[in-house]
């Protein structure tokens, strides 16, 4: 599952620096910022459920 969770972020990092380099395609930085912070909190979240 941890897996799964690295393979999203560096999918969701490259898809907003995608979107940062080219300027038509800005809104795709943005949703990948959105979904990088978002895929982060859910790996956070169950890391930390699982060491309970």
């Amino acid at each position: 599952m941890m897996i799964l969770i690295v393979v999203l972020l560096v999918v969701w990092l490259i898809t907003a620096v995608i979107g940062f380099a080219f300027k038509g395609l800005v809104w795709l930085a943005i949703v990948g910022i959105v979904l990088f912070v978002g895929t982060a909190v859910i790996g956070f979240v169950r890391r930390r459920a699982l060491r309970r």
